[in-house]
């Protein structure tokens, strides 16, 4: 990715005055694959997963959420939660909350276990919870069997988010 690519996607987040330095048609008109299934994002997340480039990581997720994650993203997603060279961990979480399917346990799973370094400052785990949080909406027996698992963990912020969900899980049936 390019400089100019870098701040084209960078232009794309929203200003806390709710303005943004370029529109997304604006942004269409020199990428138009960013909306052709998802093609853009998916070959700078590539990209970057191969460069190990934490602000190419971090453009494609904006572009991705822009434009929107399809399903042939999940595998790199998952693959890059475990990657301790960028800082996007808690986007990859958000972005596979948007599949709650059991192939998306073990990923989810895994960001609970570790810290980290880009959030080893982090007392609270928001990565952990974010990621225990998304296991509670996937159906099925995978994911209970995950948050029963750190509803038993020794850290009390794992164990109490897990069993939040497992409480909401049953009452919801």
């Amino acid at each position: 990715m390019t400089p100019e690519q870098r701040k084209l996607c960078r232009d794309l987040i929203i200003l806390p005055n709710a303005r943004v330095r370029i529109t997304k048609e604006e942004f269409l008109r020199q990428f138009p694959s960013a909306v052709e299934g998802g093609k853009l994002a998916l070959k700078w997340l590539q990209k970057a997963y191969e460069t190990r480039s934490a602000d190419d990581l971090s453009c494609a997720l904006i572009v991705g959420g822009n434009f929107g994650f399809v399903p042939e993203h999940k595998d790199i997603l998952q693959r890059l939660i475990d990657e301790n060279w960028h800082y996007s961990h808690e986007d990859i979480v958000t972005t596979l909350q948007n599949w709650p399917t059991p192939d998306t346990v073990e990923a989810l799973f895994r960001a609970t276990q570790w810290i980290p370094k880009s959030l080893e400052y982090d007392d609270y785990r928001a990565l952990a919870v974010k990621a225990i949080w998304a296991l509670g909406a996937i159906p099925g027996n995978e994911a209970e069997t995950k948050l029963e698992t750190l509803a038993h963990s020794e850290n009390a912020i794992l164990r109490k988010n897990a069993q939040e969900q497992l409480e909401r899980r049953h009452n919801a049936t």
